[in-house]
């Protein structure tokens, strides 16, 4: 017992120094004060389904670009029943009949398509014609800054990016909010550290879907989106088909974009963590039980070793779950949080665990991957 106790101070030691630096928040941040003097053609992608209370400021957010190159705007409506295509038509209104905004009517995703991936794809396929440098993929709800365009194209022509994504700022505005959603954040870059994704020789390739830039060639040269067409987890999927066909991926975070949708209670964010899971476990029950078992050993440990009665127990305990704040802290200071937050991420990964359980519980139900009243990752889909 005395050897395991030495155990998630190895496991704390290793994310600390050996993987990737993923907890650096820092260096992930870009302040390239000269990025609005680039120019280049961009088409904005939004696939939209009943996103009426939130489209409106992310695609007015996106006509106040300060931007010295072209931007378009395509809005594929996914088949809404709250008004997401009147609002849009509103918002074009307000901004003149010269706005650069395009409405596409949709009825749904095609057999063998997840709905964003369907709608993502129609938007492709009106872009094409506007003869794009990038194209932006972003979600419905994601509020961009004004220079958080140019600043993208500035960065992914300084990386030489195919593939630039940048991990949003998500709402953090109650307790759910700041105990979980900082942690979701951390722990996706301890699954896809971004010095590894960015490094042309490794495996680990990863994006964050709401706000994705992409070279067209690119994308044609991975397959297109139909190489990924029944993903629900596209953004990743997507990263991964375009490093596997040479083009470089490169994932940081951002202030300059934000998202608008809250997540109002436990309830919320649990079933955000459901939705895809078990998905991202490859439906696999033993990766299932490897994935608890790791987060038994690597957070929750830590706290219990503290009421150990040996002394090396409760030595272990304390060392692991320092360094686990040293990691967490960056990620604590950029969402502008108590220092004190720190100390909650073992509480924060038990509340993951169990909403990975219930992710796999759904699954097994019939009912994996609901989103606005669709099931796209259920069992024998």
């Amino acid at each position: 017992m005395l050897y395991l106790a030495w155990l998630p101070v190895l496991i704390w030691l290793y994310l600390l120094l050996g993987r990737g630096g993923f907890w650096r928040i820092a260096r992930l941040l870009s302040t390239d004060a000269t990025a609005t003097a680039v120019s280049a053609r961009v088409v904005a992608i939004i696939p939209a389904r009943n996103e009426a209370d939130v489209i409106g400021l992310a695609v007015q957010s996106l006509l106040a670009q300060r931007f010295a190159g072209e931007l378009h705007i395509v809005v594929i409506d996914d088949a809404s029943t709250d008004g997401t295509a009147e609002v849009v038509r509103a918002i074009a209104r307000l901004a003149g009949a010269a706005a650069p905004v395009t409405l596409i009517s949709g009825s749904g995703p095609e057999a063998g398509w997840s709905g964003k991936v369907c709608a993502m794809a129609r938007g492709v396929a009106v872009a094409a014609a506007l003869q794009p440098d990038y194209l932006l993929f972003t979600d419905a709800d994601i509020y961009h800054e004004p220079d958080n365009v140019a600043r993208l194209v500035a960065n992914a022509g300084r990386l030489d990016a195919d593939l630039l994504s940048s991990m949003v700022l998500l709402t953090a505005s109650n307790t759910p909010e700041r105990w979980l959603i900082p942690a979701f954040v951390f722990f996706f870059l301890k699954l896809y550290p971004p010095a590894w994704i960015a490094r042309s020789g490794a495996s680990t390739a990863g994006a964050a879907g709401g706000c994705m830039l992409v070279r067209p060639q690119a994308l044609a040269r991975s397959g297109g989106l139909a190489a990924i067409r029944s993903q629900i987890i596209d953004d990743c999927a997507l990263a991964r088909c375009i490093k596997r066909s040479g083009g470089r991926v490169c994932l940081g975070l951002t202030r300059e974009a934000r998202s608008l949708r809250p997540y109002g209670s436990l309830r919320e964010i649990s079933r955000m963590i459901s939705r895809t899971a078990f998905n991202q476990l490859r439906h696999s029950w033993v990766l299932l039980f490897g994935t608890l078992l790791g987060l038994l050993v690597t957070y929750l440990m830590p706290p219990l070793l503290l009421l150990s009665d040996s002394r090396t127990g409760v030595a272990c305990g304390a060392a692991a779950w320092a360094i686990m704040s040293v990691c967490y802290a960056p990620m604590v200071r950029f969402y502008r949080l108590n220092p004190l937050w720190t100390l909650t991420l073992p509480a924060a990964a038990a509340f993951y665990a169990a909403a990975t359980v219930n992710s796999a519980w759904q699954y097994q139900r019939g009912r994996g991957g609901q989103w606005k009243g669709r099931a796209q990752d259920a069992q024998g889909r």
